[in-house]
């Protein structure tokens, strides 16, 4: 078996880190603040996240392919190579809902981050059955190390991307992801000889270098494009930003009239009698001292009208009136309120919420720190 002699394009291979680097800033960024919104956006957000990554992932690998230097003419198979993007891209996906719907417990994190290393060992061998007229040779030692490195790293940057959500662990996370995947494709590459191959796959019709580059170029254009996106959002800085109404948290004025049904009858209550809202489907249950009551308010329009006026987002689904609050209790990464109430259920506090909560209702006369 007589193997090719291979060279590269070391600007091409720049290139391609410089791509996976962008990628990873951008899905990374895409997923920022999304238990603040609803479901319909985050679920958008999630795709679009997908998106960047697992098709980051693919351009990455084609744009150092598109500077494999071999000395003879080959191919891609179109079909695979599609198949080969769709599968980073719904892995990536798979991670990302597993991220944002379920609780995110380390072995939650852990998870996502191995099923992305898998998205990149999958995308790449799937990527490099698309050849025609030669065909990859691999060693266990190349196969077993990209593996290891793949699946190792994807779980760091997760770690450190959704360890905590602030900028400088998205920073970080976006290095490792990139190292990720490069790493894996040029261990897998260093790993691998070709050898030549007269017969062409019958799975789909075949591309040239040419055209996987106009593919490459437009693909990595929509990334560079939606990198300059989001990086807007590094640089506004909100009008009315979420922790200095916490912090001060201001009496709701009775002036304010929460709309609600008792008994088919429909009531106003108060705000300063409301203990706090919960979510239920598009419309809201509302706590107070001694009933609850239906409102056909959504949770997010409840905290548009009452955020303002003193009540605290304790969780996605929850609204919680401070000076109702007589008990803070906190372990580990979640916390709750209790109220005066015996018949009162308390309410959750998220984890991203934990220390603006604390210090909100620290202010607080009644409330008692645990």
């Amino acid at each position: 078996m007589e193997f090719l002699t291979v060279n590269h394009s070391n600007f091409l291979i720049a290139m391609s880190c410089v791509v996976a680097l962008v990628a990873g800033f951008t899905g990374l960024s895409l997923t920022r603040d999304l238990s603040e919104k609803p479901v319909f956006q985050k679920k958008a957000s999630i795709a679009l996240a997908a998106i960047a990554l697992g098709g980051g992932i693919w351009a990455m690998h084609f744009v150092a392919m598109l500077g494999l230097k071999l000395p003879i003419l080959f191919y891609y198979d179109a079909a695979i190579t599609l198949v080969s993007a769709l599968s980073a891209i719904l892995l990536v996906g798979a991670a990302l809902i597993l991220l944002h719907f379920a609780d995110r417990t380390p072995k939650i994190i852990l998870t996502a981050g191995g099923i992305v290393g898998v998205g990149i060992l999958v995308m790449h061998y799937i990527g490099m059955a698309g050849l025609e007229f030669c065909r990859a040779i691999y060693t266990p030692l190349g196969v077993v190390l990209s593996s290891a490195v793949a699946i190792g790293l994807c779980m760091l940057a997760f770690w450190i991307a959704y360890g905590q959500r602030t900028n400088r662990n998205i920073l970080l996370g976006t290095i490792c992801f990139a190292v990720a995947v490069c790493s894996v494709h040029f261990l897998a590459m260093a790993g691998t000889n070709f050898i030549a191959e007269p017969n062409t796959s019958d799975f789909g019709p075949s591309m040239s270098n040419e055209t996987l580059a106009l593919g490459v170029i437009f693909f990595s254009f929509v990334i560079f494009g939606a990198c300059l996106w989001v990086s807007v959002t590094y640089l506004v800085v909100p009008g009315a930003p979420q922790n200095a109404d916490v912090s001060t948290a201001p009496q709701a004025p009775e002036s304010l009239q929460i709309p609600c049904e008792r008994d088919g009858g429909k009531v106003f209550i108060r705000a300063e009698d409301v203990s706090f809202l919960r979510a239920d489907g598009h419309y809201t249950q509302v706590y107070t001292a001694d009933e609850r009551l239906f409102c056909v308010w959504p949770v997010t329009e409840a905290s548009k009208r009452l955020v303002p006026y003193g009540f605290l987002q304790t969780h996605r689904s929850y609204l919680v009136n401070p000076s109702h609050v007589s008990k803070f209790e906190r372990s580990k990464e979640k916390g709750r309120c209790l109220f005066d109430g015996e018949n009162l259920p308390p309410a959750p506090v998220s984890r991203s919420k934990l220390k603006a909560i604390q210090d909100a209702l620290a202010s607080q006369a009644g409330a008692v720190r645990a």
